[in-house]
């Protein structure tokens, strides 16, 4: 297995204007990443994806070289996350270097480890299309989550009957925090189309994922009490 570690960072963020490089506990949003990246691989080895020159300066302080600015149809809203791996991964094989394996690193999950990235690679296989870092779903579809059926009346998501929150099946959700990715099926199908998924669980705390200012708070306040310990 030959991975690309890869932390996408495009300098727009509406939900955190600058996120990316903000100062969390006076270091910049990025850097929680690219230090775990490099705790687990050589510099060569990790990808800056981003298309800001701001962020470029940041990273590059930390003694990465970012191989190339994101072009810009990449760097919209609605530029999926598949693009931007596959983008990457064809810069690479253009220069006759191939990966088999993307470890996605998004910044916005500061709270990951290192060994909690080493741990969900360890679960990896070539028969698979993906490891996932997920946590437990505290909105469980089986109680708590309900759809509006065509009369407009709420019915639950998941029939099943259940008295209590912890009698229902266990429920899983994506935390954001690491995905190690076959190429292969990747270059084939879109992620919605993975089918060979396996999970690694995570606790609340390393699954913190910012996506808006309330986050960011929530987050420094995480991180202060657990230095204060």
């Amino acid at each position: 297995m030959r991975p690309l570690f890869l932390i996408p960072a495009r300098g727009g963020s509406k939900g955190v204007p600058g996120k990316n490089i903000k100062l969390l506990n006076n270091k910049p949003l990025i850097n929680y990443s690219i230090e775990v990246a490099q705790d687990l691989a050589s510099n060569e080895d990790i990808c800056i994806s981003t298309d800001d020159a701001n962020i470029i300066k940041v990273a590059e302080s930390t003694g990465l070289k970012v191989p190339f600015v994101r072009p810009e149809e990449l760097a919209s809203d609605t530029a999926g996350s598949r693009e931007v791996c596959l983008h990457a991964i064809d810069f690479y094989s253009q220069k006759g270097v191939l990966y088999d394996v993307i470890v996605l690193l998004q910044p916005t999950s500061p709270l990951r480890n290192s060994q909690q990235v080493k741990e969900a690679m360890a679960l990896y296989n070539e028969e698979l299309d993906m490891v996932v870092s997920v946590k437990e779903t505290s909105s469980n579809p089986y109680y708590v989550l309900f759809e509006e059926n065509e009369e407009g009346f709420l019915r639950k998501s998941k029939t099943g009957n259940f008295t209590s929150r912890h009698d229902c099946p266990k429920v899983w959700e994506y935390n954001g925090a690491i995905y190690v990715i076959n190429v292969k099926a990747l270059t084939n199908k879109s992620f919605q189309e993975f089918s060979k998924i396996r999970k690694y669980v995570m606790d609340d705390y390393s699954s913190v994922d910012i996506d808006n200012p309330l986050d960011w708070e929530w987050t420094e306040f995480l991180i202060h009490r657990n230095a204060n310990r």
